[in-house]
């Protein structure tokens, strides 16, 4: 059982079995255990039972990877035909 507080409408909602919704542009609804919202940077999360992990998926190695793989251009193979 958690506590949210929506930064843009100051409404405060704790998390039960049934789905809440503050009603704001923001739309932030808690439902059991899940948080939603448009933009959650405007969620402010105060009693949490469990710890949220910021660490990255990725390392910086498989960005750069990534990244270029992005990059690569498309080769266009030409088959004849009979």
């Amino acid at each position: 059982m958690f506590t949210v507080i929506c930064r843009v409408c100051s409404k405060e909602l704790t998390s039960t079995n049934k789905t809440q919704c503050c009603g704001c542009p923001n739309m932030l609804v808690v439902e059991d255990g899940r948080i939603s919202a448009k933009d959650l940077s405007k969620v402010l999360l105060l009693n949490s039972e469990k710890k949220v992990n910021n660490s990255r998926l990725l390392s910086n190695a498989d960005l750069e990877y990534q990244e270029n793989r992005r990059k690569r251009k498309v080769r266009k193979l030409d088959f004849e035909e009979r």
